[in-house]
């Protein structure tokens, strides 16, 4: 049996690689220390992305785990091109995954991102392992053991937000656990 944490980055200043977090997303990073205090981590990954490594680095520095960071979580762009009808065409993504935007990735090719990851994780000698993402990312993470995680999943996400996904040989459980009150 495995359980993965997958936790979306907490509330930065922008979606640049390099935006920081927010004066509330720091205090957020610490509280993922309490929040994970009763909790068993074996192995912490997470996108090379500076909103994602600075949401975990209190956590990894607290229980002295050193993170991995993996492409394959970094969040899918959906385009080069700054749509003011943005969310519509994240939207349009979801229900065609072949879709692709100007200088973006489609769901499809982020999917295998996701699929690889996760089929590497559950081979692999770690059986309490932390993931730290995006809220596009995150859930096409959850959507490889659940198809009806989509848009509407995105959409209710907060930053930060924390999802427990229990893998054993005869089911997957898989639990929204974040108290997002912070």
């Amino acid at each position: 049996m495995k359980t993965i944490y997958l936790v979306r980055h907490a509330s930065a200043a922008g979606q640049p690689e390099d935006s920081p977090l927010t004066e509330q997303g720091r205090k957020q990073a610490l509280a993922l220390v309490d929040f994970f205090k009763q909790k068993e981590i074996d192995i912490i990954y997470s996108s090379p992305f500076k909103r994602a490594i600075d949401t975990i680095k209190p956590l990894s520095d607290s229980r002295r785990i050193r993170v991995l960071e993996d492409d394959r979580l970094g969040e899918r762009v959906l385009s080069t091109v700054n749509f003011e009808d943005w969310r519509d065409k994240l939207k349009q993504s979801f229900e065609d995954f072949k879709l692709v935007f100007e200088g973006g990735e489609s769901h499809s090719a982020a999917m295998n991102r996701a699929k690889t990851l996760i089929e590497d994780l559950l081979c692999s000698e770690h059986d309490h392992i932390l993931l730290v993402s995006h809220g596009n990312m995150t859930t096409l993470l959850m959507r490889y053991f659940n198809e009806s995680f989509g848009y509407d999943c995105l959409m209710e996400m907060t930053n930060p937000d924390v999802f427990e996904l229990v893998v054993s040989s005869e089911e997957t459980m898989l639990n929204r656990i974040w108290d997002d009150r912070i």
